[in-house]
């Protein structure tokens, strides 16, 4: 990691001043009166516009509504008495998770149309805190594979390079985060949406522990599947997720059981120890991910880090998680007709039949794996405050590809081999900006701590951030 990051125009360079602010510089105008609620959402619409022409990053824009409640959040501040710390701060919404009176399609042609009757306990709390939401964000059909392109909204675009893809299936969310169309973003993740795209547009992205964000509807992938934030600043990330976090009733996987609080506390790569994970269990690292992540690791010593390589627990991992996703995929196309089926995204259709094939043994095989293998990482992460990793094997290609061209490799999951295994061990991860490849792409790093320990994964990504800004949008 080097701070010494040749200056160059980022995707949000050319953004209104006002689309570039923080949530701790908005409440601190809101809370002055230097700025409006109203002024900053009429910005981030513009801006969200803007994007949506080069990067076709949304599915529903919407001023009006996100205007009235602007509208609304202003007169709370002129009275003293906001919601919460982010109240009047610009949000999206993942097209996969529901918002009361808009229509969430989840990237299908095969959805209705209908609009939902009720928020997503999530989107609620967000509400409940009075941030502003501006519209919703692009996914792959069903949120299935580690790309943000499908037959409903066509192809999203990165916006360091509008011929690459900026992942998935979170990447809607990442490229208006990288761009400034709104400062909180709320995406998913069942083997990297959110780290992923995070990585491949250099802005920050959590992962939550499982269940310390409610979610329902249930997803189709089950226990793999998280909810949680992408913002450009760390401490944006952790008011997003103080904001959403807590147990709801209609998450009955959640379970009753509370997790830490999220506390301030600081923390300091200094002392820390530190399990370096570089060889993921299937796919080869880019070489110049690669060299950014061993200067990644020997600045972390020179910072006073005790730092140890180390391998993921035995377990066929790769294995796992197909079984899983696969079925998981099947369960979610058994409501459509035949027709509906056969017009899926020819990948998604694949797996599905994949997933069909699977027996019901089989499918409790995996199960039993999954939680041999959840109780090894739990074990590895008692000897760590932290473990960190390259955040993708390799840097952001070619859009409208599911692999990069001439790799030889057939799905997302080969190369997503720093992602997924975490969803299936449930850990938190925060993926961070880290350095860039010759080309000027960026390049992530992943914090992933114990179980339950978010606030503790967030306070080493903002000690990241406050040791190296430079490559922090």
């Amino acid at each position: 990691m080097n701070d010494g990051v040749t200056a160059q125009a980022t995707p949000i360079s050319d953004a209104d001043p006002l689309c570039r602010l923080s949530s701790a510089s908005l409440r601190e105008s809101y809370a002055t009166g230097r700025l409006s609620p109203v002024e900053v959402a009429a910005a981030a619409v513009d801006r969200a516009e803007v994007v949506q022409a080069r990067f076709n990053a949304f599915t529903r824009i919407d001023r009006a509504a996100a205007l009235a409640a602007a509208r609304e959040s202003e007169a709370r501040w002129r009275k003293g008495a906001p919601l919460s710390p982010i109240d009047g701060v610009t949000a999206t919404i993942k097209d996969i998770v529901w918002v009361d009176g808009w229509p969430i399609r989840y990237g299908s042609p095969s959805t209705p149309t209908s609009p939902c009757e009720a928020d997503a306990p999530a989107v609620a709390r967000l509400r409940a805190a009075g941030v502003t939401i501006i519209g919703l964000t692009t996914t792959p059909e069903f949120g299935w594979k580690a790309l943000t392109d499908g037959p409903l909204s066509g192809i999203t675009r990165n916006p360091w390079d509008p011929d690459l893809t900026p992942g998935g299936s979170s990447g809607g969310a990442a490229v208006a985060a990288a761009t400034g169309a709104g400062v909180l973003h709320l995406g998913t993740d069942g083997g990297g949406s959110i780290r992923i795209p995070s990585s491949f547009t250099g802005i920050v992205g959590l992962k939550p522990s499982y269940g310390r964000v409610p979610a329902y509807p249930a997803s189709a992938f089950g226990t793999v599947a998280h909810i949680g934030p992408m913002t450009r600043r760390v401490d944006d990330a952790a008011s997003m997720l103080a904001a959403m976090s807590g147990v709801d009733p209609k998450d009955w996987l959640q379970g009753p059981a509370r997790m830490p609080p999220l506390d301030t506390i600081p923390r300091s790569l200094e002392g820390a120890r530190i399990g370096v994970w570089s060889t993921p269990p299937c796919g080869i690292v880019d070489p110049e991910v690669a060299a950014v992540f061993g200067d990644v690791v020997e600045n972390l010593s020179r910072a006073g880090a005790n730092v140890t390589p180390i391998d993921l627990p035995d377990g066929d991992v790769l294995d796992i998680f197909n079984v899983l996703w696969f079925t998981g995929a099947a369960s979610r196309a058994a409501a459509l007709t035949a027709a509906q089926k056969s017009a899926l995204d020819p990948g998604l259709a694949e797996i599905v039949a994949q997933g069909e094939a699977f027996s019901a043994v089989r499918y409790v095989q995996a199960m039993a794996a999954r939680a041999a293998f959840g109780l090894a990482m739990d074990a590895l992460l008692a000897r760590f405050d932290i473990v960190v990793s390259p955040a993708t094997a390799i840097p952001a290609f070619e859009a409208a590809h599911e692999v990069p061209p001439g790799s030889g490799l057939t799905r997302w999951i080969e190369w997503a081999g720093f992602s997924f295994p975490i969803n299936l061990s449930q850990q938190p991860a925060a993926i961070v900006p880290c350095g860039r490849t010759a080309a000027g792409l960026p390049i992530g790093l992943q914090i992933i701590g114990p179980r339950g320990e978010d606030e503790r994964v967030l306070g080493y990504a903002r000690d990241v951030e406050t040791r190296f800004p430079a490559f922090f949008l």
